[in-house]
């Protein structure tokens, strides 16, 4: 790519900052702009429902970089900053200020947006989601001993608050229309385990539960459900997944369909145009399917193969999906889709429960696991996938025989 060349990124959160980087890490040398609608530097989000909101970290201990790294690299931060419109012809994206910028190819890492509820009462002081580092400011303010926050939804944003609250002294309810926790993310047996824990820690749990009102004076005060009961309550914290800001794109005449719609080089339906992260609709080669996934891990590695193919390069990104989640002193992991699996293995161990996802014809697609030791388990379990290991259930069963022994013998 030439050096008068000029990229643009919409979007500075993981992806988008870490497309900012890897294009300098790549020798560019051409202009890099990095633009956000939020007054922040980039900063980490898997900290904000955990550690800032116990008081371990602030948000400014979160940033992604250091103070001076976009000056010192010579990207154009543009903060508090709202892209309206893609003048697809004229290559070119137009700002909220009426300020016009020119691109050679353009990055799309606009995130996604946390769904709210229509329920009336729901936009009342004191109801809130948590996705910004505003956000949990805001509700770390609010987690004091003797409050009781409702929790409406039982994904792991929710249940990640609901740890946290619990540890800063606050009760809490949680409140989920599904018959469990983590209906699309965990299987069962993995939303019992961490159920349990959370009882354990007092947690209370309105399963199958539909909201009616939220009402209160001048803030939320309760929850009122379909059933008739009602939960008096200090917050109210709003955790029922998150949509894809498509919007841009949509309004471009870029495909979308459940994100924007990309081929395994991260490419939109515009040559100049990419996207990445949890906007993006993909192929991946392990599942044979397009999927969309909101982790850390994928808008890690789509922010740096989008640089690079944004350069010129030919890559395709096929990285094997990881998910992880800290409540108490558990760890939940997750590698690969297990929802796209035939057959479920479980092997139970004394530090943690482990299930291990097989597809038709035996070879393991997923791994997923609970306790307060599973890094370096699904991590075998990951290098075994990337080999297409097929392993009989009765060995992954037997916690006698140590997962490494089956990597080595894969090897053999």
């Amino acid at each position: 790519m030439a050096d008068d060349a000029h990229m643009v990124i919409v979007g500075a959160g993981l992806a988008g900052a870490r497309a900012s980087a890897e294009l300098r890490e790549a020798g560019f040398a051409g202009r890099v702009t990095l633009i956000t609608n939020e007054p922040h530097e980039p900063y980490d989000r898997p900290p904000l429902s955990k550690a800032v909101l116990l008081g371990e970290k602030s948000p400014g201990d979160c940033a992604l970089f250091a103070d001076t790294f976009f000056h010192d690299h010579a990207i154009d931060l543009m903060r508090s900053t709202e892209v309206v419109e893609i003048d697809r012809e004229g290559r070119a994206v137009l700002l909220a200020n009426g300020e016009r910028i020119g691109y050679s190819r353009l990055l799309l890492a606009t995130g996604a947006s946390p769904r709210t509820l229509n329920t009336p009462g729901s936009t009342l002081p004191g109801v809130m989601t948590l996705r910004t580092a505003d956000d949990a400011r805001y509700l770390a303010a609010r987690l004091r001993d003797g409050q009781h926050i409702a929790i409406v939804g039982g994904g792991f944003i929710g249940l990640e608050v609901a740890a946290s609250a619990v540890a800063t002294g606050c009760r809490v309810t949680v409140i989920e229309a599904g018959e469990r926790l983590l209906m699309r993310a965990v299987p069962r047996e993995i939303a019992a385990r961490i159920e349990a824990r959370h009882r354990d820690a007092g947690v209370q749990f309105r399963f199958g539960a539909q909201l009616a009102a939220i009402a209160g004076d001048s803030a939320a005060e309760e929850i009122r459900l379909a059933d008739g009961e009602i939960i008096r309550c200090d917050t109210v914290v709003v955790g029922i997944g998150a949509a894809p800001r498509t919007a841009l794109a949509q309004a471009a005449g870029i495909e979308v369909a459940d994100g924007i719609v990309v081929n395994e080089r991260l490419c939109t339906s515009d040559p100049a145009i990419f996207a990445a992260g949890d906007v993006c609709s993909f192929p991946h080669p392990l599942y044979g399917r397009r999927v969309r996934l909101e982790c850390w891990k994928n808008a890690d590695g789509q922010g740096r193969i989008a640089a690079r193919n944004m350069l010129g390069e030919d890559l395709a990104y096929g990285d094997m999906p990881w998910f992880w989640s800290d409540q108490y002193e558990l760890s939940i992991q997750i590698a690969g889709l297990p929802a796209f699996s035939r057959a479920t293995v479980v092997r139970e161990t004394a530090d943690a429960l482990l299930l291990f996802h097989l597809s038709a014809d035996g070879t393991l697609i997923a791994a997923s696991g609970v306790g307060r030791a599973v890094g370096r388990d699904i991590r075998i379990a990951q290098m075994l996938m990337a080999r297409n290991a097929r392993i009989s259930a009765e060995e992954l069963a037997d916690p006698s025989v140590k997962l490494k022994s089956l990597l080595i013998a894969e090897a053999v």
